[in-house]
């Protein structure tokens, strides 16, 4: 596939990475021809300098025969009118544009091929969001991923010392909860991916990646820690676009304070927010964090443009009495140096949005991608079509799939109906398949495994 990618920034850089590995004949424009030398020299791909909304630029880069454009630069007004020119001049097949302003956000008919040809948008700050969301909606979770409209979950923990299924082999998962259906994806012990089998045996600190039903997720989370007590009191340190959207959402059902340190967008949050209590101040003063009981806090995510504030403010707390400390850091060499310290959870903006962009460049029909340990490893959902004549997965028992190495099925929505993967589960068309891969370089295998032949046509 041929890809066009605007912007060499944090989420275009990683994306060039994540593509550039599978085959693909990437295009990276940018305006530094400095990052875009260093990324040519790690990279197999061809760079432009320049800016990218601009018609002579789009041709040198290719744009008369590119599949897709992906416009990720800092400016929103340049990523849109580059899709315009796109589509005007060459008829680029796929146009996905990142926008971050809530103005344009909110204006929808602005999107369509007779206003903005933009057939993809992605919103950083709403992805970020509601990922957050997520994780203190599931305490003791370390990442929550949605499949099937919500109706699939894969969960993250970190196993640990008085879990009834930590020292016993994974089979014994059905015997603690008859009834209940879930499987483990894979297992990352001290970094290093394990292939769960049922004589697996886990143990304390392993991370667990397990599929269930919604419902059965907490459920399954009790087997392998101690659960959690519901979240009630959230503090949020930033009123960014993240930290306003996060507050809206979750001061209904939570307890929510949130601390930013500029006056007037203090004053604007504090008229705009319904129950949540805006306090204009700095998250970094410890006697600020005492004075509003911090000890009493059950989550307090850091939420600035700044990591090292974020890491700061997110630390103290933490040493304070918070409950649980979450840290927004943009820096991917910053994420494995802060969990494996104080802060529990450090999210990655750029590993979230990367997700939601790669659900629109996989081959085949995958409807959802997860980037999981920092793009290490990743989770799809793809829908298997055809018949046994023409497909390689349609009409086939799981056992008799040769899915790559390190690739396992943990389940399948047939309609409404969630079910567990087993070794002679037969996929039927029209099946959403929910797969983990721990070496994310064997997508490409897994992509033509959910193709279709010719004679489906």
């Amino acid at each position: 596939m041929k890809i066009l990618i605007l912007g060499a920034g944090q989420v275009g850089s990683s994306l060039a990475y994540n593509l550039a590995s599978e085959a693909n004949d990437i295009t990276l424009v940018d305006t530094r021809p400095e990052i875009l030398h260093d990324l040519q020299d790690r990279l197999d791909l061809r760079t432009v300098v320049g800016q990218g909304s601009h018609p002579s630029v789009l041709a040198q880069a290719g744009a008369e025969d590119a599949d897709m454009i992906i416009a990720v630069t800092n400016s929103d007004e340049t990523n849109m009118i580059a899709c315009q020119v796109a589509y005007t001049l060459y008829h680029t097949p796929t146009k996905i544009a990142r926008v971050r302003a809530p103005e344009y956000l909110a204006a929808k008919r602005l999107f369509n091929q007779d206003a903005l040809p933009i057939d993809v948008l992605i919103s950083p700050e709403e992805l970020v969001t509601e990922y957050i969301q997520s994780l203190i909606e599931h305490p003791g979770a370390l990442q929550v991923l949605n499949f099937a409209n919500g109706r699939v979950q894969l969960v993250a923990v970190k196993a640990y010392y008085g879990g009834k299924l930590v020292g016993n082999e994974l089979r014994a998962l059905t015997e603690h909860m008859p009834g209940i259906e879930a499987r483990v994806a894979a297992i990352f012990r001290r970094g290093k991916p394990i292939l769960p089998e049922g004589h697996t045996v886990i143990e304390p600190d392993d991370e667990v990646f397990f599929i269930a039903a919604k419902k059965h997720i907490r459920a399954v989370t009790s087997e392998l820690r101690k659960l959690d007590k519901p979240y009630k009191r959230i503090m949020l340190a930033g009123g960014g676009n993240i930290g306003r959207r996060l507050a809206q959402l979750m001061e209904r059902d939570y307890q929510v304070k949130l601390i930013e340190r500029d006056r007037r967008r203090s004053r604007m949050l504090s008229e705009t927010l319904d129950r949540a209590i805006v306090l204009h101040a700095d998250a970094a003063d410890g006697d600020l964090l005492v004075e509003e009981n911090i000890e009493n806090t059950d989550v307090f995510c850091a939420l600035t443009n700044d990591d090292e504030a974020n890491i700061l403010s997110a630390m103290l707390a933490k040493r304070l009495g918070a409950r649980k400390v979450m840290s927004l850091i943009n820096r991917p060499s910053y994420v494995d140096l802060v969990e494996s310290g104080t802060i529990d959870i450090a999210i990655s903006p750029q590993q979230v949005t990367i997700g939601a962009l790669l659900t629109h460049v996989r081959r085949g029909d995958v409807v959802a991608v997860h980037s999981l340990r920092r793009g290490a490893a990743e989770a799809i959902e793809a829908v298997a079509h055809g018949d046994p004549a023409n497909s390689k997965v349609v009409g086939k028992r799981l056992e008799e799939i040769k899915l790559p190495q390190g690739t396992t099925i943990g389940a399948i929505v047939r309609g409404e109906e969630v079910i567990m993967a087993h070794h002679d589960t037969v996929i039927e068309s029209e099946d959403h398949v929910i797969l983990f891969l721990v070496d994310k370089r064997r997508i490409g295998e897994v992509e033509r495994l959910f193709q279709v032949g010719i004679t489906f046509f």
